[in-house]
């Protein structure tokens, strides 16, 4: 079944979707007619206002990645984060979460291990999920991988021994999403990601597939959203996102600068979530991953004041996960 559903495209559009944003940008990022409420607007923020989450990825991964997101944070430049907990720093950065209770801290669930030589295994007991395990004794790195090996019952047993990981180090987590997108590369993943975020009542970074526009607009450019997919995501209980993209690769800073304002100032109103992966630069970065330069243009792009500028004069509100699932329990009293 998970080779098949590989082989009808269902694994490379949705991961498409979730993980890097590319296709899912130019869709969904555009002024839209007639839409529904969106997520913003249910949830109490002004009509017509773009609610923006800026969301660094990949804390806990590196130390460089946790320095960045550290100072961001606490600097107010950005509003939220997710730990990678099998990764090597992750113990780290949940200790900063503990120490830092007024910030907004997540869990980036993690079933991958894509880097060359900079690598780790599950948190569950690796004679427990063996279908997650390469044989290096590592997870696999990359999502079809996963799609080929792992039942969807090893897939649960590990995100649920990463979010159990985090509160036995003392830190409740404010939300859960997906690295590399593979809890959004099957139905039967999508279905169990969501029914874990209920169970823990802790926010999943789900979309608003109620919005038909969306939908539509989706299926237009080739993304097979099954009624299944549609079902699932309709049925989740907690709050949604109405857009999620990404800070846009560049060629130069001030090109990555560049592509990151334009990209702002076309989106639609609602809840949007803008991912990125920033770090400080180091030696040891530069040996786990080709794509550190771009993560230093966007730890540096996010302590801009010309970036604050902007923001204003676009008229966009932040918030955060916390203040989200706040402003949701307040509407379903």
């Amino acid at each position: 079944m998970m080779k098949t559903l590989i082989k009808k495209g269902f694994f490379r559009i949705m991961v498409l979707l979730i993980s890097t944003g590319t296709i899912f940008t130019s869709c969904v990022d555009q002024k839209r007619q007639g839409e529904a409420e969106t997520w913003a607007e249910k949830l109490g923020f002004p009509p017509g206002k773009r609610v923006i989450i800026l969301h660094a990825d990949d804390a806990g991964m590196c130390g460089a990645a946790n320095l960045a997101t550290a100072e961001l944070l606490e600097n107010d430049h950005i509003q939220s984060t997710a730990v990678m907990v099998p990764c090597p720093k992750a113990d780290e950065f949940i200790q900063w979460a503990v120490e830092h209770p007024g910030e907004d801290v997540g869990l980036h669930l993690t079933l991958t291990s894509e880097w060359k030589h900079y690598r780790w295994g599950p948190v569950s007991d690796p004679d427990s999920v063996p279908g997650l395990i390469d044989p290096d004794g590592m997870l696999w790195r990359s999502v079809p991988e996963v799609l080929t090996n792992a039942t969807p019952e090893e897939i649960e047993k590990e995100i649920r021994a990463q979010i159990e990981r985090s509160i036995a180090l003392g830190y409740q987590p404010d939300h859960i999403d997906s690295h590399m997108g593979t809890l959004f590369s099957h139905p039967d993943y999508l279905n169990l990601f969501l029914k874990v975020a209920e169970a823990y009542h802790i926010p999943a970074n789900a979309l608003n597939f109620a919005d038909t526009a969306l939908v539509s607009k989706l299926r237009e450019a080739g993304y097979p959203i099954d009624e299944r997919v549609i079902e699932i995501m309709n049925a989740y209980t907690l709050p949604k996102l109405d857009y999620i993209t990404w800070v846009p690769k560049g060629k130069s800073y001030d090109d990555v600068m560049d592509k990151f304002k334009t990209m702002v100032s076309t989106l639609s109103p609602g809840l949007i979530e803008i991912v990125f992966h920033p770090s400080v630069e180091t030696e040891a970065l530069k040996t786990i991953t080709n794509s550190w330069q771009q993560r230093v243009w966007e730890y540096e792009m996010f302590s801009d004041p010309g970036l604050k500028s902007f923001f204003e004069k676009e008229g966009i509100i932040f918030t955060n996960w916390r203040e989200v699932m706040a402003k949701f329990e307040l509407i379903s009293q």
